[in-house]
């Protein structure tokens, strides 16, 4: 075991969840908050051996054995240390690196690492209600925090000047940059953090390991963070996480919002389960540290389009950690505000109306995808259907995918495929009004002929007409019926051409070099005359 340091066995334990780990070798049941089966190590009829996923360990009520993914690993494939890490790291998809022990100047460098952050936040703290972090402190009592909450999540304020880099002079310049809080210059060490408003970063213990900076005069990037350093990650990092833990497991769910703003008024106002991940960038490791925590998460994002996106990516990125007790949802705040806003203009029952309203994923996943291709067309289901393939096999759960798979086959088959005399949901161009002969023309054809419907299905959709009344019989056979419905199709294709032909011209009189669109137009409206003429004559 001295052969790795306690990072690389703390990242397995982050990146694989012990109920995964143990449910590849034993049948696993949820009862309460931890999963139940019959223990691999004795024989048993009664089940009494016990997962906890948040804790990450196992015991057996029954032969008393207990442990985690490491020591699980082991015992039941009857691996020594290293062959059980390389097989977890497999599982995990990492590389094993070539660890050393912890050496006694390496604890030492840690030790020293936290204690100056924890002095850089005291001192951020102090100079957040001092006559320069005014601007700072009018800042962020506007946003709507009190003093309490400002205390407790330790808001500072860093000066323009050099003070970190002035109060610890006699720290070693090197242990002084390890932290991220300066930089070294042509003139000497100089503050990475400089008139911002300071929102100190927490590790799972609670210590302070970083920093998030905004800016105060409007200027970009909005939000500077510590570089990544030895003893912190932003990939691997969760704003807000360790407030929200206990809160994550009493709600069983966690609500993931966009920034550190959002994710702090979300804890002090009703929804303490909030967390954000550091800037727009959530990663798989994100994911992968809730999940341990609780599968239920719902992503809040503001409703524009730099939103949709972040939730599309989300959706991607969530997909390999879905299980059968997974509920994953998303909300949107629209209207151009984010819950920050929500909350302190419309308050926490308009929010929670946003999370209690939140669409489940595989809703989300359905409509992006309709709303992405021209599902009305073969050509467009087809990428649809490949866009949903590449979603759903992201899926691991192989039962869990199997069931998507079957719900988005049968929704394909309702919505994109069946032809439905009423249905009027999938209508996407308005054409001119229908005459009454020519409407009851075309109920008579749907009920007489309904093979004949199925053939044209997405014209006579197109055509916003009700399907459900009743015409009078006809002399119509199939063949007239179909020749009377290709004849209004060109009709009405004719009708389109010389609309788009008029708005085309009118541009191209305007200044617009357009002429090549106007002989497409002209060869197009000569060919579809053509066919009608040809129709009507047969």
């Amino acid at each position: 075991m001295a052969g790795y340091d306690r990072n690389f066995t703390d990242e397995l334990r982050t990146r694989l969840s012990i109920v995964d780990v143990v449910g590849r070798r034993v049948p696993l049941v949820k009862k309460g908050q931890n999963y139940w089966g019959c223990c691999p190590f004795h024989n048993e009829k009664t089940p009494s051996f016990s997962v906890n996923e948040e804790k990450g360990f196992y015991h057996c009520f029954g032969c008393g054995e207990h442990g985690d993914i490491i020591s699980f690993t082991m015992k039941s494939n009857n691996m020594d240390f290293k062959e059980a890490i390389k097989e977890l790291a497999n599982q995990a998809g990492l590389k094993i690196p070539e660890y050393k022990p912890k050496s006694s100047e390496q604890v030492a460098r840690e030790e020293t690492y936290f204690q100056i952050v924890e002095d850089a936040s005291k001192i951020y703290q102090q100079k957040l209600f001092e006559p320069e972090g005014k601007v700072a402190l009018d800042y962020i009592h506007r946003r709507g925090f009190s003093d309490d909450m400002i205390k407790k999540y330790r808001l500072g304020y860093a000066p323009k000047n050099n003070l970190i880099a002035n109060k610890f002079v006699n720290v070693k310049q090197d242990k002084l940059l390890s932290t991220g809080l300066c930089r070294r210059g042509e003139y000497g060490m100089y503050d990475f953090f400089r008139d911002k408003l300071m929102f100190p970063i927490f590790n799972m213990h609670g210590q302070v390991v970083a920093f998030s900076g905004r800016s105060l005069d409007g200027s970009e990037p909005k939000y500077i963070n510590t570089s990544d350093t030895e003893l912190f990650h932003k990939r691997k990092t969760i704003f807000g996480l360790n407030f929200a833990r206990d809160a994550i497991h009493r709600a069983n769910r966690s609500i993931i919002v966009e920034g550190q703003i959002d994710a702090i008024q979300m804890q002090s106002n009703g929804f303490p389960e909030t967390v954000a991940p550091l800037g727009t960038a959530l990663t798989e490791d994100h994911i992968a540290i809730l999940c341990k925590s609780n599968r239920n998460i719902i992503f809040c994002f503001d409703g524009d389009s730099a939103g949709q996106k972040a939730a599309v990516r989300a959706c991607d990125i969530v997909m390999p950690f879905l299980r059968d007790n997974s509920d994953v949802k998303f909300a949107f705040v629209t209207g151009g505000k984010d819950p920050d806003e929500i909350l302190k203009n419309s308050g926490t029952d308009a929010m929670r109306k946003i999370i209690d309203e939140s669409t489940p994923l595989v809703d989300f996943l359905w409509e992006i995808t309709n709303e992405t291709f021209l599902v009305s067309t073969p050509g467009g289901r087809t990428q649809a259907e490949k866009f949903l393939k590449q979603k759903t096999d992201k899926i691991t759960d192989v039962a869990l995918r199997a069931e998507y798979e079957q719900e988005y086959n049968s929704r394909k088959f309702n919505s994109w495929h069946k032809w439905k005399k009423s249905d009027k949901k999938n209508i996407n161009i308005e054409l001119p009004e229908i005459d009454s002969i020519t409407q009851k023309t075309l109920i008579f054809i749907t009920d007489k002929f309904p093979e004949v419907a199925e053939r044209y299905a997405e014209f006579l959709a197109s055509l916003n007409i009700n399907f459900d009344g009743t015409a009078p019989e006809m002399n119509l056979d199939a063949k007239a019926a179909e020749k009377y419905i290709v004849s209004l199709k060109l009709q009405k294709y004719l009708e389109k051409l010389n609309a788009e032909k008029k708005d085309v011209m009118a541009r191209l009189l305007a200044g617009e070099d357009l002429q090549e669109k106007i002989n497409f137009i002209n060869s197009e409206i000569a060919r579809a005359t053509e066919n009608l003429e040809t129709l009507i004559s047969i």
